[in-house]
């Protein structure tokens, strides 16, 4: 016996799951007689497909915060990469205790920053020469304790 399978729209149902809506149709056969090349075949022509979600559609704040923010961080990475691979690396960055040459005195007891400062060179103005031992030997306070080694600025 030939059949042809027909859907049965009768059974057609509405399910809602979450947000969307589906239409489900039981796909039913019934035999009817046919040709041979369509037998146990199910028919759906007029089946409708699940609903699913609209497409994604992006507004001009949404594609600057999906392609700008990401390009700009990258950017800085960049930046910060390029900086600190091409500075040159200084132990000081001070103009006055680049290339000095100095001595190594030790304070005796009474001593000041200005005594150090007049003998040590006679030819410059002891204000500068203060201001180089304080900067040399990183000094808080002009307060010197008796065996305390300090570099001092030579002549020249």
């Amino acid at each position: 016996m030939n059949a042809t399978p027909v859907f049965d729209f009768a059974a057609a149902r509405i399910e809602r799951t979450g947000a969307a809506a589906h239409i489900v149709r039981s796909a039913q056969v019934s035999r009817t007689p046919q040709s041979d090349h369509t037998a146990g075949a199910v028919h759906n022509a007029g089946a409708v497909r699940p609903a699913g979600r609209a497409p994604l559609r992006l507004t001009r704040r949404g594609r600057f915060v999906l392609v700008g923010v990401p390009l700009m961080l990258a950017a800085i990475v960049v930046l910060v990469l390029a900086g600190f691979f091409t500075a040159p690396a200084q132990a000081s960055v001070g103009s006055g205790s680049v290339g000095v040459h100095a001595a190594t005195v030790t304070v005796l007891a009474g001593q000041t920053l200005w005594s150090i400062a007049s003998t040590a060179d006679s030819n410059r103005d002891p204000r500068d020469v203060v201001a180089d031992l304080v900067e040399l030997n990183n000094l808080s306070n002009s307060v010197l304790q008796p065996g305390q080694q300090l570099f001092v600025p030579l002549p020249g």
